[in-house]
């Protein structure tokens, strides 16, 4: 039996397909269309998918979208109606793109894939639940989704037992941790639902001078609900501005204007917004845990890619076990409709746990061989041996590799299949990946990947703890930090992957001939692509993004590619990237609330 989930419409459009409970095939659209944060109906993920598992859609029996598009309709009715006539441009805005397409999305789900199958629709904060809980390794935990706004919902939680959910509370707009997160990310002059990881990258350069306005922003309650001042916001009646005049007055400042520079004042607001959130969640999470007294958390909705976070559940709740997979935000919606679907819909067992992101397309030998040849590349093969030694020697020597390796991973984090890595002990090499490989901001911090068996010696983890998917910040160990600074962050924290060879293959191997080589087992892990592009997903994607960047070599599948055809004008790369990143998907503009 066949289950298609889809997600789209919002941000970051996704298609999933599982087979008799085990999931076959994920993927987000943009990676296809090239479109970063791409929101359009996910055709090429779904044919992928389809691809994958060799059927066509006369074969899928269930079919999944990951919302209730009538229930979100008369969410913005009724909210346009309570605000009028200040809600006149969120009404003339909303309205005709609803009337003509959103509020149809059964048929329109009909059409692209020409079938009569029925829809089936699942809650955005259900579908968020299920992307967690069914692919977990808990019979029982507690549920926590927290993200913008579905339909009504902003945050809800509840219980997981076996293939049922259960949801005992919930949070309503305009009342949003994640709304609350996108003003702050607006008013740092950072795109939403794009620049929150700025916001987190930016916030230990700064200190919590603002918290007590931030205080005055949202009122955080002892059984852990909130509810966000609406003096200050816009998000209830505006498609184009999260925070109002208020807002900026109440911080003593108008909005920072994009690219323009970074001061003190913006990093303590980063500093200070960051905090809050945290405590918005920890306070939650506390709550959660003396009510239900289970061991077992699991997280959902883009809140939850909130790492720092994350961390402060694992280290100051009751809670045990905490499991977030790694595509958290709306593109897990697919995946959460389809395991919905497949196990509690239909009342079927759970026989699938997500131990790995590793659901998008790979390329053979055939494949990869083809498009370096038809762009007129200059390559070598290797053996394994040779390939894993060449390329931890040119990490060592302070290269910077594009490594492009089996099947793309799920989600925003690049896990080892497309990735960007380098040493993590030169102190140059934030400088050198920010500013002439990914060209983005300074701040921006990396990633260690490390042997799981190693982690304890270099982080503050506790001993053969899981950190598959990148989505939790320990400290490194003090005596560490100057051995590791390119991947030590400004607060002495980084943010861990665990690797193992069952569930990394090559990755792993490659990391511990690295530190066989250089006696440190731990790499610099970063996503393959540039600003304003999503992760590269094809081999002419990787070969490209190498030739235009600063990056010295590529290692793909079996070969390693280090001639380019002239040199690269990096400033020129540069502005090409935050063009590329202010031309994101048309949705992107409008704020999450209206949409």
């Amino acid at each position: 039996m066949y289950v298609l989930g889809l997600s789209f419409y919002y941000h970051d459009a996704a298609a999933a397909l599982v087979k008799d409970g085990v999931l076959v095939a994920a993927a987000e659209e943009e990676r296809f269309s090239r479109r970063k944060h791409d929101s359009e109906f996910p055709e090429r993920a779904v044919r992928y998918c389809l691809d994958a598992a060799g059927i066509t859609i006369d074969q899928v029996d269930y079919i999944g979208f990951y919302e209730k598009p009538f229930v979100k309709f008369i969410r913005i009715l009724e909210t346009c109606l309570a605000g009028w006539p200040r809600t006149y441009m969120t009404w003339a805005r909303s309205m005709p793109l609803w009337l003509k397409s959103k509020i149809r999305v059964g048929s329109l789900i009909q059409e692209k894939l020409g079938t009569d199958r029925d829809i089936v629709f699942c809650e955005h904060h259900l579908s968020h639940a299920a992307s967690a809980f069914l692919v977990s390794p808990f019979e029982e935990a507690v549920l926590l989704t927290m993200d913008g706004v579905g339909e009504w919902t902003t945050t809800a939680f509840g219980t997981g037992r076996g293939s049922a959910m259960t949801f005992d509370g919930e949070i309503r707009f305009p009342h949003s941790i994640g709304l609350l997160f996108s003003a702050i990310t607006a008013y740092l002059g950072f795109q939403v639902n794009d620049g929150e990881w700025k916001v987190m990258g930016l916030a230990p350069y700064g200190k919590p001078r603002f918290l007590d306005r931030f205080r005055e922003v949202v009122d955080m309650r002892p059984d852990g609900s909130f509810r966000l001042n609406m003096r200050y916001f816009a998000h209830d009646y505006s498609t184009r501005r999260m925070f109002n005049a208020r807002w900026e007055r109440l911080f003593g400042r108008p909005a920072r204007k994009p690219e323009s520079d970074l001061d003190e004042f913006h990093h303590d607001v980063a500093h200070s917004g960051q905090k809050v959130v945290e405590d918005l969640v920890l306070n939650l999470a506390r709550a959660l845990s003396e009510r239900y007294r289970l061991p077992n958390l699991c997280i959902a909705g883009g809140v939850g890619l909130n790492c720092v976070a994350n961390w402060r559940i694992h280290e100051e709740t009751g809670f045990k076990n905490i499991f977030i997979q790694p595509a958290a935000g709306d593109s897990g919606g697919a995946l959460g409709t389809a395991f919905h679907i497949a196990n509690t819909l239909l009342g079927r067992d759970r026989v699938f746990q997500m131990r790995h992101a590793y659901w998008g397309p790979e390329y053979g030998e055939e494949a990869i061989r083809a498009a370096l040849d038809s762009a007129g590349a200059s390559y070598v093969r290797r053996s394994e041996e040779e390939l894993l030694d060449e390329t931890a020697r040119r990490i060592a020597s302070g290269e910077v590799i594009g490594w492009f390796q089996g099947r793309m991973e799920l989600g925003p984090r690049a896990l080892g299949a497309r990735s960007i890595l380098a040493d993590p002990r030169d102190p140059r090499v934030k400088e050198t990946i920010n500013g002439k490989v990914k060209f983005r901001e300074w701040f921006r911090p990396f990633a260690p990947a490390v042997l799981k068996e190693r982690a304890q010696e270099y982080f503050e983890v506790p001993a053969g703890m899981d950190l598959p998917f990148m989505l939790m910040v320990p400290k490194v160990r003090p005596q560490h930090r100057q051995l590791l600074p390119g991947v030590t962050h400004e607060d002495g924290t980084g943010r861990v992957q665990t690797l193992t060879e069952d569930l990394n293959g090559r990755f792993y191997r490659l990391v511990r001939w690295f530190g066989e080589l250089t006696g440190v087992p731990v790499v610099v892990n970063t996503s393959f692509n540039v600003r304003g592009e999503p992760i590269v997903c094809t081999p002419a994607d990787a070969y490209r993004t190498f030739l235009n960047t600063g990056l010295d070599a590529l290692v793909i599948g079996d070969f390693i590619v280090t001639e380019k055809p002239g040199s690269i004008d990096f400033e020129a790369a540069r502005r090409r990237s935050i063009t590329l990143e202010g031309t994101a998907s048309p949705e992107l503009r409008e704020w999450p609330s209206n949409r």
